[in-house]
């Protein structure tokens, strides 16, 4: 969901190269949690200041508070929202939609910069079998991915 707008917002006016946006974002995946590391990462390497530790700092605090904020002003009211067969209906259509999104943020960016050439799909594939059939740890399919990456690219 929110991978196209931080896209937009960083590659987009050049505050940030699209390999290195798509590369950081890669590497988040692979450990908990993966759009607030990818924020911090993102605040280290801008290419505007503030950068480095602060513009870390800058980018969890941007991507906390709101989240934070909406949970201390709904929190009071959740239990009885909760238990209302119409609130279930929507958060069902909300959850729904958070998967659309996810998907569409697969595509755009991350299938449309990467996936260039059946070598490139055929890493996929592989990534995707390795994970969801063999049930591989994500770490071991992402330095897979890599070493499979930087292959393909001494190849073409």
């Amino acid at each position: 969901m929110v991978l196209p707008l931080l896209h937009e917002a960083f590659v987009t006016p050049g505050l940030v190269s699209d390999d290195v946006f798509l590369a950081g974002y890669g590497a988040a995946q692979a450990v908990p949690g993966p759009l607030f590391t990818f924020a911090a990462y993102l605040g280290v390497i801008v290419k505007q200041s503030p950068h480095g530790v602060p513009g870390a700092f800058l980018a969890l605090l941007g991507i906390f508070l709101p989240g934070i904020l909406i949970l201390i002003g709904v929190l009071p009211f959740w239990d009885s929202f909760r238990s209302r067969p119409a609130a279930q209906a929507i958060m069902r259509g909300v959850n729904a939609t958070v998967v659309g999104l996810l998907g569409a943020a697969l595509y755009t960016p991350v299938w449309t910069s990467a996936v260039k050439s059946s070598g490139d799909f055929g890493l996929v594939l592989v990534g995707f079998v390795l994970l969801t059939v063999w049930r591989a740890p994500p770490l071991f399919v992402v330095v897979l991915g890599a070493v499979g990456g930087i292959v393909l690219g001494q190849i073409t």
